[in-house]
C-alpha cells in the first residue's frame, strides 16, 4: 500500500539492494561528516596499535547508515564481521555460540541491540569488558559456572532506541555515536551515486527532486529512486528529468515535504481524533492502525524534527505546521498552540 512505503522501506529493507548501493569505504560514505571523521581515526589509531578497536554504539533513526559503518569499520580493520540482531539471540546459548565463534580482531555487529532480554544482556558485561564468558552448565544442585576465555573482538551495537539500553550496558561502548538525518544536498549525491551503480539515466535536477522528497534517509532515497524509474520507463523515455520524478512521487503519493499518506493519517488522527493533543502513543496507535512501536520509531522522528508534532509529558500534540499542511483551523480549545 502506498501509504506505508515508509514503514515498509525502513522495517523491511531491501537485502540485496542495499548490498548492491553500500558503500565500503569511509570515502564512499556520504554525510556524517563528523562521525566519519571520528570513527575514521578511531580506526587509525587501533590498525598502529594493532589492536581491536574500543566496541562502538551506532544510535539514530532506521535508515541512516548504522549496518554500513559497521562494514566499513570491518573492513577497514581488515577484520572479518560477523552479524546478528538483538531479537533473534533468545537463550545466552545463542551468545555463546556466536562469542566462542570468533577470532582475534573480529567485528560482532548486533543490530536493534536494545531489545537484547535483560538476563542475555548480562553475559555481555563479562565478555565486553575482560573477554570472559562465564556459562552455567547443568542445572539444581548439580549447576556449576565454567569461565571461557574470548578472544579480543569489538562489538558494534546499532539502535534506533538507545534510551533503552541499560547504563551498565551504555558506559561498556568506548565509542558512541548518533547519526542524524541528511540534508538535501547530501541525498543528492547518493541518488546520483545509486543511479550510477544502477545504471540510471538520471538528470541532476531529478536527483534532487527524489532527494528532497526521502525524509533525510538514504535508504528512503534509494527505494524511491527505484520506483521512479520504473515510471520513466513505462510512462516515459527512462530518464529520470524532475518532471517524470514528480509526477511518479505524486502517484506514490510523497508529497512535496516528503510526507506519505501515513503520516497525513497520523497528524489528522491528532487533530480531529483527539482535538490537536495532547494523545497517547497507543491511542494514537490504534486510531491510524499501526504498531506504536513502529509509530515511535519510524514517523514520529521525522514528523517532530519537521516540527508537525510535539511530544509533551502528557502525549502528542499537533502543532500550527500541522494544520496549515492539512489544512484545517485549529479549534480555540486546544492550549498553548499559538
Amino acid at each position: 500500500m502506498a501509504e506505508r512505503i515508509v514503514s515498509d522501506v525502513l522495517t523491511k529493507p531491501d537485502v540485496a539492494l542495499e548490498m548492491t548501493l553500500r558503500p565500503s569505504l569511509f570515502s564512499e560514505f556520504t554525510g556524517q561528516a563528523r562521525v566519519k571523521e571520528r570513527l575514521e581515526i578511531t580506526v587509525a589509531a587501533a590498525r598502529q596499535r594493532n589492536e581491536a578497536i574500543d566496541h562502538v554504539l551506532l544510535s539514530g533513526p532506521p535508515g541512516l547508515g548504522k549496518t554500513t559503518l559497521a562494514n566499513i569499520i570491518a573492513k577497514a580493520m581488515g577484520a572479518n564481521l560477523k552479524s546478528t540482531n538483538g531479537p533473534t539471540i533468545e537463550k545466552a546459548g545463542d551468545l555463546a555460540g556466536l562469542l566462542t565463534n570468533l577470532e582475534e580482531g573480529d567485528v560482532l555487529f548486533i543490530d536493534e541491540i536494545h531489545r537484547l532480554q535483560k538476563t542475555i544482556e548480562e553475559y555481555l558485561y563479562p565478555a565486553m569488558e575482560d573477554f570472559k564468558l562465564d556459562i552455567i552448565i547443568d542445572q539444581g544442585p548439580n549447576a556449576r559456572s565454567v569461565r571461557l576465555n574470548l578472544p579480543r573482538f569489538t562489538l558494534i551495537g546499532a539502535t534506533t532506541r538507545s534510551g533503552l539500553l541499560t547504563a551498565p550496558l551504555l558506559t561498556r561502548f568506548g565509542v558512541t555515536e548518533r547519526l542524524d538525518y541528511y540534508s538535501a544536498e547530501q541525498l543528492c549525491q547518493i541518488v546520483i551515486r545509486a543511479a550510477r551503480l544502477l545504471n540510471i539515466e538520471i538528470e541532476e535536477v531529478g536527483a534532487q527532486e527524489i532527494a528532497r522528497r526521502s525524509r533525510g534517509t538514504p535508504r528512503i532515497a534509494n527505494n524511491l529512486l527505484r520506483r521512479v524509474r520504473d515510471f520513466a520507463q513505462v510512462r516515459a523515455d527512462g530518464r529520470i528529468t524532475k518532471t517524470i520524478a514528480d509526477q511518479a512521487l505524486c502517484i506514490l503519493e510523497i508529497d512535496e515535504n516528503g510526507l506519505d499518506q501515513m503520516d497525513k493519517r497520523i497528524l489528522e488522527a491528532v487533530i480531529v481524533k483527539f482535538g490537536g493533543g495532547p494523545v497517547g502513543l497507543s491511542s494514537l496507535a490504534v486510531a491510524v492502525g499501526e504498531e506504536p512501536d513502529t509509530l515511535e520509531e519510524v514517523y514520529e522522528p521525522y514528523l517532530i524534527m519537521e516540527g508537525y508534532l510535539k511530544r509533551t509529558a502528557q502525549g502528542r500534540m499537533a502543532t500550527e505546521i500541522s494544520y496549515k499542511k492539512l489544512g484545517l483551523k485549529p479549534s480555540g480549545t486546544q492550549p498553548g498552540l499559538f
